[in-house]
């Protein structure tokens, strides 16, 4: 993954600067703080787990650890789509759980000023604005700053093995 820093013109004092992984969902580009993520991995076997919601993919074995996977794309109700070649599962850790989300693509770590973000609109792209925390001015992109925590506050994540 490439690094990128986009600090022209703007304050760069390190408060102000966040670090972000940035990945592909569809035709969107979303990103989330690099702190909360602690691997990306290529696509593996998952174990179904039966009476869990849509999105929850299933269970995967990670250094023996039991981990819940959830599809973001299925959870941000986009359409389905084959897993391919590009397929990543970002492993991160929120409120002292660990859970694998299924993006498309994984793109880049970049840095980017929080003076370039600004709040979401009502509905940024048909995905419900309760899911982002910010979007980001990037050059000629925009980049959707997502909540995990808000993605998993459907108790659905109590895949507790």
């Amino acid at each position: 993954m490439a690094k990128k820093d986009d600090n022209r013109d703007h304050n760069n004092s390190s408060e102000h600067i966040i670090q972000l992984v940035t990945f592909s969902v569809g035709d969107e580009e979303f990103g989330v703080d690099i702190l909360k993520v602690q691997e990306i991995n290529r696509m593996t076997e998952i174990t179904r787990v039966p009476n869990t919601q849509s999105y929850v993919v299933g269970v995967i074995n990670l250094r023996g650890k039991v981990i819940p996977i959830i599809d973001l794309r299925a959870r941000l109700m986009m359409s389905k789509i084959d897993f391919d070649k590009d397929t990543r599962i970002i492993v991160v850790e929120l409120e002292h759980k660990v859970i694998g989300f299924i993006v498309d693509k994984v793109n880049e770590v970049i840095r980017i000023n929080k003076n370039i973000t600004e709040p979401p609109p009502a509905s940024a792209s048909g995905i419900s604005s309760e899911f982002i925390t910010a979007i980001g001015k990037i050059e000629d992109r925009l980049l959707i700053l997502l909540d995990l925590e808000k993605i998993l506050e459907d108790e659905e994540v109590e895949v507790e093995i």
